[in-house]
């Protein structure tokens, strides 16, 4: 089965270069490996300095290279669907107008681009597919689409699959629906899709870093390694004001990753550009060693839940990498478990077996946040 290693990162930190990097170590180590953006802003091409386009081409023995054109997929693929949903809505009576609004799917550029991913994962060409992602943020969105759009789909067509009983509209909306579901599937699979993210040494950035790793945890992604980036060279025995300068700015690096518990790979910043196979195969070197690039340098991510019964009710343990200063809410929707860290809200299904009981407190340590729950009447 094909690997999807998906690399982001705060914009500006490098991912891209590392992403690259990664891919021409693995396709030196033997694999064949597809290297491909989703980044709005390609620059992968720029790294390998090649040119690359929507479908992969040749950049080494056994590696290939592609920018997926999101727009260009919006207007050759979802045009099409879109207007079979149109025109499924308007012949099972509903007004043009409400059929426009009902099939315009939020977030469908990256949707398709995700789709792209998978169409390239499943083709069975690669051993890996490493995927330059967009900064943090629009990762975040687009990891989190095929949950909303699976969502959107119930609620914004579910009622008019149950109202009208048009064969061609649930027809298109069920098999979009099985696709998402597909991706989601895809996604959250530990055994096949990780993410690599992708740090410099500064408070900024690492704060960022923390947001997300509570973020893909909530998703159920598997975080298989952090990589430190740009890390200042050690300037020796070196003299002068840019010696001076050096040691000052290694030594507020070295403060910031010396409050971090997690297992770092370090880069060092280089003098010259990286750019071209040759440079790339250095910082893989530098990188992963003698270590297989595939496997990640120790993992962020434990099973989201965990449930312990104690007297009276149970312990639910969501291995969730929480900052001190996280803005944390829970709240009870229906049989699930509605969590929000630092604005990203996901809903845990609850295992059957707590569902009839009542939150009674919740507490975070070091290893994420543990939620007590009482069996019903216990709390009498």
């Amino acid at each position: 089965m094909t690997r999807l290693l998906l690399f982001t990162g705060k914009g500006g930190v490098g991912k891209t270069t590392l992403a690259a990097a990664t891919a021409a170590g693995l396709a030196a180590r033997g694999y064949k490996t597809l290297v491909v953006s989703t980044d709005p802003a390609h620059s992968l091409a720029d790294a390998f300095g090649e040119r690359l386009g929507r479908e992969p081409s040749d950049v080494d023995t056994r590696l290939h290279g592609a920018q997926v054109d999101s727009r260009g997929l919006v207007d050759d693929i979802w045009q099409d669907l879109r207007g079979r949903l149109k025109g499924a809505l308007a012949g099972a009576g509903v007004d043009a107008l409400d059929a426009e609004e009902l099939s315009v799917l939020p977030g469908v550029d990256e949707l398709l681009a995700l789709t792209e991913v998978q169409r390239l994962a499943e083709a069975g060409r690669w051993d890996v597919v490493v995927v330059d992602c967009g900064p943090t943020a629009e990762t975040l969105r687009l990891l989190a689409l095929p949950e909303a759009v699976a969502g959107y789909l119930d609620k914004v067509f579910g009622w008019q699959l149950t109202l009208t009983g048009s064969r061609g509209l649930a027809r298109s909306v069920r098999d979009l629906a099985a696709h998402v579901s597909a991706l989601r599937d895809l996604l959250t699979d530990p055994a096949v899709t990780t993410v690599r993210l992708v740090l410099t040494p500064e408070r900024v950035v690492v704060a960022e870093a923390r947001r997300t790793l509570s973020s893909l945890a909530l998703r159920g992604i598997r975080v298989d390694g952090l990589i430190v980036n740009r890390l200042m060279p050690a300037p020796g025995v070196w003299r002068g004001a840019a010696a001076n300068w050096m040691r000052t700015r290694r030594r507020q690096q070295d403060e910031v990753l010396n409050e971090l518990t997690w297992e770092l790979a370090r880069v060092e910043h280089r003098a010259a550009e990286p750019v071209g196979l040759p440079a790339l195969r250095e910082i893989a070197t530098e990188l992963y060693g003698e270590r297989d690039p595939l496997e990640g340098k120790g993992s962020t991510s434990a099973p989201l839940l965990h449930v312990t019964e104690v007297d009276g009710g149970y312990r639910l343990r969501l291995a969730l990498p929480l900052d001190r200063g996280a803005e944390l809410d829970l709240a009870r929707v229906d049989d699930d478990l509605a969590v929000t860290v630092d604005g990203f809200r996901r809903l845990v299904a609850l295992p059957e077996s707590l569902r009839p009981c009542r939150i009674t407190g919740a507490e975070s340590d070091a290893d994420g946040l543990v939620v007590s729950l009482t069996k019903p009447g216990e709390d009498r």
